[in-house]
């Protein structure tokens, strides 16, 4: 056995405490009725008073109390087997992490936000499929199509700007290599999340668009800075070192800018959705209810065993102890006697 929802047994522990005070409050009064007469005079002066009753009245209160708290925690046992067929989505994350991406006209590095959003996606779409590719100069693949989020969470906290062999920043190789994860047969349950700043050099995105819509692959991107942008930095190997600035063949200081032109072309001719993120508290909803809204595959059916749920039980008990509670008397009905 188990509970559902364990946080309300904490109302157990105000069973013992109403118990105490429900008895010390009858003490009280029969302490004061006792300094008002003698005990031998109290089946005369009190012939409705009955101890007994009193017990049972009170203990009746203490048990609903109890039944309350065990029901709302929603005690579960007894196992049932279902069948439960999987759906949902493939989705492919590709994150930009070429050198551009640590510039700092966001907080703290674009890049930085670029994963905080990819792991807020994943948490905020369960039950799909998904991948990661990093691009850069080249594409590669991190993780393949998988059901299990930690892994791209786990692999993220190993990229950094620039960290791969081939520098550079083109989009359509990491795009090419992000195709290929989706399984043969097409369909409408394919989608790709572009994470990027938009710099792409050297390579012609329109070649891809035909293959993008015949695959049936859906294109989201978030484009990740500002378009006033910052002077790019060079990475630091040591603390302390002075800050230095990528400079052009001519010597001028590189100002990196979010470039949308590309990302919002890729969106608006696979019919995805394009977000600007400023910050790492950049809403994605639209984002996700677009991919809510997607034609799901299924994934096969497995067999699950479940507890069945038994609140029922003690709140039961608890509706019919506070019924007794209600139409018992703690006193007994006066006899004949002593009406006359």
């Amino acid at each position: 056995m188990d509970f559902a929802d364990p946080s309300w047994l904490w109302l157990l522990a105000a069973v013992p405490v109403t118990a105490a005070v429900l008895a010390y409050g009858w003490r009280r009064r029969l302490r004061a009725a006792a300094a008002w007469a003698a005990r031998s005079l109290w089946d005369r002066l009190l012939p409705t008073h009955d101890s007994r009753r009193l017990v049972v009245w009170n203990l009746l209160l203490v048990v609903a109390l109890a039944g309350i708290a065990f029901g709302l925690a929603r005690p579960r046992w007894g196992e049932t087997e279902q069948q439960v067929e999987r759906q949902g989505v493939d989705i492919v994350f590709v994150l930009d992490t070429s050198l551009s991406m640590a510039t700092r006209d966001v907080q703290p590095s674009r890049l930085w936000v670029a994963q905080t959003l990819i792991r807020r996606l994943v948490e905020d779409l369960p039950g799909n499929r998904i991948a990661l590719v990093q691009a850069e100069g080249d594409g590669v693949v991190m993780v393949p199509l998988t059901a299990d989020g930690a892994v791209i969470d786990l692999l993220l906290d190993a990229v950094l700007p620039g960290s791969l062999p081939t520098p550079g920043t083109k989009l359509r190789p990491a795009l090419e290599r992000a195709l290929d994860l989706f399984p043969e047969g097409g369909g409408k349950h394919r989608a790709m999340i572009l994470l990027s700043d938009g710099e792409d050099h050297g390579t012609d995105l329109e070649k891809i668009l035909p293959r993008l819509r015949d695959e049936g692959v859906t294109v989201h991107a978030i484009g990740v800075g500002t378009r006033e942008g910052k002077p790019l930095e060079l990475p630091q190997f040591e603390a302390g070192t002075p800050i230095e600035y990528k400079r052009d063949e001519a010597g001028n200081v590189v100002v990196s800018r979010l470039m949308e032109d590309t990302l919002e072309q890729l969106t608006r001719d696979t019919g995805g959705v394009y977000l600007r993120a400023t910050s790492a508290a950049t809403d994605p909803a639209a984002l996700i209810s677009r991919i809510q809204q997607m034609e799901k595959q299924s994934y096969g059916s497995e067999i699950v065993n479940t507890l069945e749920e038994r609140f029922q039980w003690p709140i039961g008990v608890a509706i019919l102890t506070l019924l007794l509670h209600l139409l018992v008397s703690p006193f007994r009905a006066p006899s004949s006697e002593s009406e006359l």
